[in-house]
């Protein structure tokens, strides 16, 4: 376990006005190192979430404290971060962003009676461990893995395949949901492997690629590790299409794999920022100069249940809130109607297949293949 004093623990209050706050909702996500770009979205998605219910009047007529943890997309510092904010006394948190800092962080708020939203952790166990505190905006992996599966089977057939994942509980989980729906249709992959966290050569499994003859990549990982991997293929003359999940949804991917990033296909949630429900939301951001890419619109979902929950529960206590939760009663949120089952998993399947593509400016996006 990593020790608290060297936890990198941010930590500050959204506070507008001379009213004490007396709810605190911790939101625990990478502040800093590689996820860092996916902790922002958290961060800004949260904050403005959080701003928006104080203007409305707060909850419970209380004002809302957001308390920040950078858990370093580390489980070992996720637990730290998890301990840091139970004694700070949150009541409710959204976090976290790695499904294996979730994993390990959601048992300490259970422990504590605390309420959990996830809103990017996609790991099927979080919400297979009988857990009453776990909840999630998003999707899960072998959702992710049926629709990633079922492109490959019917634009690959024939072709030879690599998965290849960074050995998290992330990567390691969608690269084995994607090789199974694959497998389903009796199709092979030529290689599964896995890289490291933050590796950054690539030499070596590019040679394996190639005498593979490699046509299609399915890399599971961080966005990182696939953007410098993309790039020395196409530095290396590989031009095998690379295709992932959720975790290359990041605008940074295509800004570090620079023009290699073109053609790269994703699986990711229709992108909530066309919604209508959205729109208010979305021009507060943008008049901030923030792009709610990806998860920042989950992140603000995340509190918007809560805020809802309480209401419908006339209570702030974290149990009646999950039996709320599970009523299956539906939130109106940022990213369209929520309603959950047993387990804590939103109902709707939320999948759809993305290219990475030039806009009208010539920048690299990603866009809906439909």
């Amino acid at each position: 376990m990593a020790n608290l004093a060297g936890v990198s623990l941010l930590m500050w209050l959204i506070l507008a006005g001379g009213a004490q706050a007396q709810i605190k909702i911790g939101i625990a996500g990478p502040l800093s190192g590689p996820g860092r770009a996916y902790g922002v979205q958290f961060k800004n998605g949260a904050s403005q979430a959080i701003e928006d219910i104080n203007i409305g009047g707060g909850m419970f007529n209380q004002r809302v404290i957001a308390v920040y943890g950078d858990d370093e997309a580390d489980p070992d510092v996720g637990v730290a971060v998890a301990k840091t904010l139970v004694q700070d006394k949150i009541n409710y948190v959204v976090g976290d962003v790695d499904s294996g800092v979730t994993l390990k962080a959601s048992v300490i708020y259970q422990e504590n009676g605390i309420l959990d939203i996830t809103p990017s952790s996609t790991n099927t166990q979080i919400t297979e461990r009988g857990m009453w505190n776990i909840f999630r905006t998003c999707g899960r992996d072998d959702q992710q893995g049926e629709i990633a599966g079922s492109y490959i089977v019917q634009h690959f057939n024939g072709k030879n395949i690599a998965i290849i994942s960074d050995g998290t509980e992330y990567g390691s989980g969608l690269a084995k949901e994607t090789k199974a729906n694959i497998n389903a249709h009796l199709m092979n992959e030529v290689l599964f492997d896995e890289i490291k966290v933050g590796q950054r050569d690539y030499a070596d499994l590019i040679a394996r690629l190639k005498d593979l003859n490699v046509d299609l990549v399915y890399m599971s990982s961080e966005h990182t590790e696939a953007a410098l991997l993309l790039k020395q293929m196409r530095s290396e003359g590989l031009d095998a299409v690379m295709m992932g999940g959720d975790g290359l949804s990041a605008e940074e991917f295509a800004v570090i794999a620079g023009p290699a990033a073109k053609g790269t296909l994703i699986t990711f949630a229709p992108d909530p920022r066309d919604r209508p429900e959205a729109q208010d939301a979305v021009e507060r951001f943008r008049a901030k100069r923030i792009e709610p890419e990806a998860y920042t619109l989950y992140s603000y979902a995340a509190v918007q249940v809560i805020k809802q929950s309480v209401e419908m529960a006339k209570s702030l206590d974290s149990r009646k809130i999950a039996a709320q939760i599970t009523t299956g009663v539906k939130f109106k949120t940022v990213i369209g109607d929520l309603s959950y089952n047993k387990k804590g998993d939103i109902t709707r399947y939320d999948y759809v297949m993305y290219q990475c593509v030039p806009d009208a400016g010539g920048r690299l996006v990603y866009q809906e293949i439909r």
